[in-house]
């Protein structure tokens, strides 16, 4: 399956940048029994895991407190940022699987959801092709 990147148009033109910024995000939705949403995710190779801001968790009814507590570093807005981790459904384009994503209140809400390696990276097999401007998973082969 293909994506094309995203394209987020500067409001001024930058030398290095040009008129825009490509990044690879691509529309997923996140179930959990009946309930389900669509979310904007980045695809991060340098993620540990994936993860998602603690809303999009709440909204789906999950208990994020009691998830299995992780600590993590990186992308976190505090020094000692916590992820409570639990098993989800990520559907992306027609492909449904069951995975492990973090959930966290340490990382902003404004921010896109990040797929990362695991949760994302080992269920699929990822090729960036920045010069054609698009992303191609295939589901990886268990």
């Amino acid at each position: 399956m293909k994506f094309d990147y995203f394209k987020f148009i500067l409001p001024q033109r930058s030398e290095f940048f040009g008129s825009s910024i490509l990044k690879p995000i691509i529309p997923i939705r996140i179930a959990l029994a009946e309930s389900s949403l669509q979310y904007d995710a980045l695809i991060d190779s340098g993620a540990d895991f994936s993860i998602f801001h603690e809303e999009i968790g709440r909204a789906l009814g999950i208990d994020i407190e009691a998830g299995r507590r992780l600590h993590f570093g990186g992308v976190q807005k505090a020094e000692a940022a916590v992820a409570y981790l639990h098993e989800i459904n990520l559907i992306v384009g027609g492909w449904n699987y069951k995975t492990i994503a973090g959930f966290s209140n340490d990382i902003s809400e404004k921010s896109y959801g990040i797929l990362g390696q695991r949760g994302f990276f080992d269920i699929f097999v990822v090729k960036f092709d920045l010069g054609k401007e698009e992303i191609e998973l295939s589901p990886r082969q268990r």
